[in-house]
C-alpha cells in the first residue's frame, strides 16, 4: 500500500497528536511525496517524531511511537464489504454499500419505527464526527437509541463532576500546573503504563516525599509512589471516608474555605462520622495510619492535587465513590484554589469532547441536557428543525446493546469508532445480541471482532488522514492535521454519515463533509451551553492558540482554570454530597473466591484493534494474561507461564499466568485487550451505577483453575 504526503502540508512533516489516549501528545508526522524517484521510498510507511507540547515535554510512549504502522497496514480495509446470501463479507462499491444500508434502515423504520435504529460511537472519534454523528441519529434517523464507548470510560467521574461543580472538564486546570505540587493523590490510575509522558508532571510531588498511590496492585505507578494504598476492590468509596474522617479528627479541614465556597458539609459529615480509620482498615485492609498519613501529606503540602482514574470510577457504585474523593479535596480547600485541584483522568483520545457534543444518549452540543427545552431550542434552530422533531433520552451503552433484537429492542445498529464485542461488560451476551439484530453496520479501519460480524462493513480514515478536533484532558481543543492521504477507496466517517444521511432524504448540506464546515456548525450548536466551543476556530488553532474550553467568543482567550472565583452552581458553591460505602454488586463466594480486576498494558489500547495490528506491540505483548499472587497460583496447580481459566458468573476466559508476589492474594488481574477466549470482558458485570449507568468493570468473583489441556487426536498422532 502506497502512502502519499497530503501536498498541503510543509515540508518536514505535519503537525499533528497521537492516535491513542486524552493526553494527545504532539507529533509530526512525515510521508514520502508521490513524485519520490524511488518508488521503493516511496511506498515506506510514514515517520513520526516527538513534537515540543506542554502536555508530552517532546516525549511518546512505546504507542506513539509505533503509531504511523497502522497507517501502511495490510489489515487496513480499504474497500467496503457487504454480507452475501452465503454468509461471506465480500468486496462491494461504496454505492451498493451505501444503497443497501440507507434501503434496510428504510425498510426497518417503516415496520418498526424510528427508535428500531440504534448508533453506537466512540470517544475517540474527533468533535466534528461525534457532533454530526448525534445529528445523524436524531435527524436523519429521528431515533433517540444513541450511546457510546465513554458511557463506559468517564460517565461516573463526569456525573459526580456536574453534581459537585455543576459542570464536568476531566482537569480544570493544565496538566503542567502539577509541576509545582508537592502533594498528589492519585486513585485508581496507573498513567506511567496508560499515558507515560504524564509522569513526569508528577516529579516534584515524588521528590518532595508526597506522591501517594492507591490500587489494588503494585503497578508500574505505584511502584514510583512514596506511598502505596492497597485497598480491595470496591471498597475505595470507604477509604475516602476514613482519610476525610482522619483529616477531620485531626483538624486539618480548611473551615474557612468550606464556609465560603461550599454547602452541604454538616449533611455530608453525619455519613462521615460512621467511617473512623479503624472501622475502614477492616473493610479496605488499609492500616489506619496509613490513612492518616495521607490526610497528613495532603494538608501539609502548599499545592496539593486528588486525581482520579477508571480503577476507582469503574464501579456500580462509581459517581458515589468519585463524590467521596471530591468531598475529601473540597473539605481541604483544594478545587478552584491556584496550585491546587481536583481532577479526572480522561482516557480515550477524544473522551472529554467525545462526551460535550452529542452522541451520548441524554446530550446535544455544548454539554446540553437533552431534556432541556431551552437546549431542545436552540440546538433545534441549528439545525433547521422542530424542536418537538427531536427524539428524547435514549438508552445508555450496555442496556441499549442488551435490547438489541429483542423484541421493544432496536433492530439495526451502527458502530462508528467502537468494538463492543470486545470492550463491552458480558461480552458474549453482547456478541449473541449484535448476532439477533436484523441489520449490523460498522465503520472501521480494520476488520475489528465487531466489524467481522457486521452485514455491511465501511472502510475509514484513521487519525493522520484526516483534518479535525480533538479535546484533551484538560479541555484543550486540538487541531490534529492531516499528514498523508488515505488509501484509494477509503472515505471518512463524515462521508459515510452524508451518504446515507442524502439517500434518506436529508439535504446535503445538512451533513457537510468538510471537518472545518462541521465544525463551525459546532461552534454555533455550542453557544451559550456549558462546553461553549462558539469562540475556537480553525484558524486560532492553527495559529497554536491554547484554547481550553470554555471559549465563549473570538476574542476571549478561554479559561485554562476553572472555579478559581466561583463553581458553576447558580449560587457559585461547590456541593459536598453525602455517600455511604455499599460495596461491589458481587463479592467473593465458595464458589467464586477471588476479586478479577481489569485493566491496560503499556503496548497495547482499548480492545486492541489496532495495537494487535502493530507487529512491534504484538511482539512485546502477544497475548493476554493474568497476574496471580504465588500462593493463590500453588493452591489452583498453577505455575508461572500455565495456561489458566478463569471463570466468573458471566462467562470464562484464558489467560498465561503470570505470578507476582506484590499482588493481594484475593486478586487477580486481566489486561482488557485481546479477543476471542482471552476477553477479560467475558467475566465482567454489567451491573449499573444508578446515575451513571456505569457497568462494574473493575470487580467481579472469580475462580482460577488450569486451563484443560488440549485433546490429542488420532490424526494428530498419526
Amino acid at each position: 500500500m502506497t502512502l502519499t504526503a497530503d501536498r498541503t502540508e510543509r515540508a518536514g512533516g505535519a503537525a499533528t497528536h497521537c492516535p491513542y489516549c486524552a493526553l494527545q501528545c504532539a507529533m509530526s508526522v512525515t510521508a514520502r511525496a508521490t513524485d519520490a524517484a524511488d518508488d521503493t521510498e516511496a511506498a515506506a510507511a510514514p515517520t513520526v517524531a516527538p513534537r515540543e507540547f506542554p502536555t508530552n515535554a517532546g516525549g511518546l510512549c512505546q504507542k506513539g511511537w509505533t503509531s504511523a504502522s497502522l497507517l501502511g497496514s495490510p489489515a487496513r480495509l480499504t474497500t467496503p464489504l457487504v454480507r452475501n446470501a452465503s454468509g461471506t463479507l465480500r468486496p462491494a462499491s461504496w454505492d451498493t454499500a451505501l444503497d443497501l444500508v440507507a434501503r434496510r434502515l428504510r425498510e426497518i423504520r417503516a415496520t418498526s419505527g424510528p427508535d428500531a435504529t440504534a448508533v453506537f460511537g466512540g470517544g475517540g472519534l474527533t468533535n466534528e464526527k461525534a457532533y454530526l454523528l448525534g445529528k445523524f441519529a436524531r435527524v436523519a434517523l429521528g431515533t433517540s437509541q444513541i450511546d457510546y464507548n465513554g458511557r463506559f470510560c468517564m460517565s461516573s467521574a463526569a456525573a459526580a463532576g456536574v453534581r459537585a461543580f455543576g459542570l464536568d472538564r476531566g482537569l480544570p486546570f493544565p496538566l503542567t500546573d502539577l509541576a509545582d505540587a508537592d502533594a498528589v493523590l492519585l486513585v485508581g490510575a496507573n498513567p506511567a503504563e496508560t499515558m507515560p509522558p504524564f509522569v513526569q508532571h508528577l516529579r516534584a510531588a515524588r521528590a518532595a516525599g508526597g506522591l501517594v498511590v492507591i490500587d489494588p496492585r503494585r503497578t508500574p505507578t505505584a511502584e514510583q509512589a512514596n506511598l502505596h494504598l492497597r485497598p480491595a476492590p470496591g471498597t475505595d468509596l470507604a477509604l475516602a471516608l476514613g482519610i476525610l474522617h482522619a483529616a477531620a479528627a485531626d483538624g486539618l479541614l480548611n473551615r474557612s474555605y468550606v464556609d465560603k465556597r461550599t454547602i452541604g458539609f454538616d449533611e455530608m459529615w453525619r455519613t462521615v462520622a460512621a467511617w473512623w480509620p479503624e472501622r475502614v482498615e477492616r473493610v479496605t485492609g488499609v492500616a489506619a495510619a496509613d490513612q492518616r498519613r495521607v490526610a497528613a501529606v495532603l494538608t501539609g503540602a502548599r499545592n496539593a492535587y486528588v486525581l482520579t482514574a477508571r480503577g476507582t470510577e469503574q464501579h456500580a457504585d462509581g459517581t458515589n465513590t468519585v463524590s467521596a474523593w471530591i468531598n475529601l479535596a473540597l473539605a481541604l480547600g483544594l478545587p478552584g484554589t491556584p496550585g491546587s485541584g481536583f481532577g479526572c483522568l480522561t482516557g480515550q483520545g477524544n473522551g472529554q469532547g467525545g462526551r460535550e457534543h452529542g452522541q451520548k444518549a441524554d446530550q446535544l452540543p455544548g454539554y446540553r441536557r437533552i431534556d432541556d427545552p431551552a437546549a431542545r431550542a436552540h440546538v433545534a434552530n441549528v439545525w433547521g428543525v422542530p424542536a418537538d422533531s427531536l427524539p428524547g433520552p435514549g438508552r445508555s451503552a450496555y442496556e441499549l446493546l442488551d435490547a438489541l433484537g429483542t423484541a421493544t429492542g432496536p433492530r439495526a445498529l451502527l458502530v462508528f469508532g467502537s468494538n463492543v464485542v470486545v470492550s463491552a461488560p458480558r461480552a458474549a451476551h453482547v456478541a449473541d445480541r449484535l448476532a439477533a439484530l436484523d441489520l449490523l453496520v460498522v465503520a472501521d479501519i480494520v476488520l475489528s471482532e465487531t466489524a467481522a460480524l457486521a452485514d455491511v462493513v465501511f472502510p475509514v480514515t484513521q487519525w493522520a488522514e484526516e483534518d479535525g478536533t480533538m479535546t484533551s484532558l484538560e479541555g484543550r481543543v486540538l487541531l490534529r492535521r492531516r499528514a498523508v492521504n488515505p488509501p484509494e477507496g477509503v472515505r471518512s466517517d463524515l462521508d459515510v454519515l452524508a451518504g446515507l444521511a442524502t439517500r434518506l432524504d436529508r439535504s446535503a448540506t445538512d451533513f457537510p463533509t468538510d471537518p472545518e464546515t462541521v465544525f463551525t456548525e459546532l461552534r454555533a450548536a455550542s453557544r451559550g451551553g456549558p462546553a461553549d466551543y462558539s469562540g475556537v476556530s480553525y484558524d486560532r488553532l492553527r495559529a497554536g492558540e491554547a484554547l481550553y474550553w470554555p471559549v465563549p467568543a473570538e476574542d476571549h482567550p478561554g479559561s485554562p482554570r476553572m472555579f478559581l472565583d466561583r463553581f458553576a452552581h447558580p449560587d457559585g458553591r461547590a456541593r459536598f454530597v453525602p455517600v455511604d460505602h455499599t460495596g461491589p454488586a458481587e463479592s467473593p463466594d465458595p464458589d467464586f473466591p477471588l476479586y478479577a480486576t481489569t485493566g491496560r498494558v503499556l503496548q497495547h489500547y482499548q480492545s486492541g484493534a489496532q495495537t494487535r495490528n502493530v507487529a512491534e506491540l504484538v511482539d512485546a505483548v502477544p497475548e493476554s494474561y493474568v497476574e496471580v499472587h504465588p500462593d493463590t497460583a500453588a493452591r489452583a496447580g498453577l505455575a508461572e507461564g500455565d495456561l489458566a481459566r478463569i471463570t466468573s458468573r458471566r462467562g470464562a476466559a484464558t489467560a498465561r499466568v503470570r505470578c507476582v508476589p506484590s499482588l493481594r492474594p484475593d486478586v487477580v488481574f486481566l489486561p482488557f485487550h485481546f479477543a476471542g477466549e482471552q476477553r477479560a470482558n467475558l467475566l465482567t458485570n454489567p451491573a449499573l451505577d444508578p446515575t451513571s449507568r456505569m457497568p462494574e468493570f473493575k470487580v467481579c468473583a472469580v475462580r482460577i483453575a488450569q486451563a484443560e489441556p488440549k485433546k490429542t487426536t488420532v490424526e494428530e498422532v498419526g
